[in-house]
This record gives structure tokens, C-alpha cells and sequence, in this order.
């Protein structure tokens, strides 16, 4: 974004306490990993995200424009494929396997979720899980180094 291309509201800061937010941004997890977005709130109003290098923001995270707004990020469906076992071994397993290729994963009991990708599908279904495509919102892990906290 430069200087000529600036949004009339600009998005600076994320809150650590849950203030009640004004307006809702609804993006889907690869948008909500940039700190430097032009993008528009849920009402149609251009926003520019202007946040630190490395920022990532979750469903639920708090926002704050220089005006003062208040903006809940919502995580958006998007296309994923999730998995699916009773097996707690086989879960660990996969999620060993994708791991190995640097894939982001949201996981939970009895289930792991990645973004959409029929080449990864073959090889979970491979290893023994039933797969899924499905719109679903998207908030894999944080990596262990990147100072973010885990989703609830």
C-alpha cells in the first residue's frame, strides 16, 4: 500500500482487552496473516490494516482505528479439508506427516484441519482418515516461536 493509495480509516493498533467493538472485518486466514492490508469492513467501508511486521490476527481479536473505532476480526469461511479419526495415534501421526511440510494446521479432538489441497487429501486418506472439503472458518496453530497466543 502507498502513500497515494491510503484508506480514509487506518487500522494501527490490536487490543489485548476485549473492548465492545463498532464494526466487524471478516477475512479468511491467509489475509488475516498480513500487517500491511487495504481491505473493507463488514459494511463496505475501505480500511488499511497498518499493523506491526508479523502480526496475526484471530477470530475474535479486538482492532483500533486512528480514529478510535473499535473492530472485531471474525475468521471467514474459506475452502479446508478436514480430517477425521478416532484414533488419537493416527491424528498424531498425520499431523506429524503435514507437519513435515511446513503445512498450517488447526486441530481438535478427533480432527485436523488444513487449507484446501487434493495432493495433501490423498495422502491423509493414504494414511488411513476420512477427508473432507468444506467451508469453515480457518485458525490453524500458532507457531511456537511466533509469540502469538493459541486459538480458544
Amino acid at each position: 500500500m502507498n502513500a497515494d493509495e491510503n484508506p480514509e480509516l487506518q487500522i494501527t493498533e490490536r487490543l489485548r482487552e476485549p473492548l465492545p467493538a463498532q464494526a466487524t472485518l471478516t477475512l479468511p486466514f491467509e489475509q488475516r496473516r498480513k500487517s500491511r492490508l487495504r481491505t473493507r469492513l463488514d459494511n463496505g467501508q475501505d480500511v488499511g490494516l497498518f499493523l506491526p511486521r508479523g502480526t496475526v490476527l484471530r477470530h475474535g481479536d479486538r482492532l483500533r482505528a486512528t480514529s478510535g473505532l473499535i473492530v472485531e476480526v471474525r475468521a471467514a469461511p474459506e475452502t479446508v479439508s478436514t480430517a477425521r479419526a478416532d484414533d488419537a495415534l493416527l491424528l498424531a501421526r498425520t499431523a506429524y506427516h503435514l507437519g513435515n511440510r511446513h503445512v498450517a494446521l488447526q486441530l481438535a479432538p478427533g480432527w485436523l484441519r488444513y487449507s484446501h489441497d487434493h495432493v495433501l487429501d490423498g495422502m491423509v486418506r493414504e494414511l488411513g482418515l476420512a477427508v473432507n472439503r468444506e467451508q469453515a472458518p480457518f485458525e490453524p496453530e500458532a507457531g511456537a516461536h511466533d509469540g502469538e497466543r493459541h486459538p480458544a
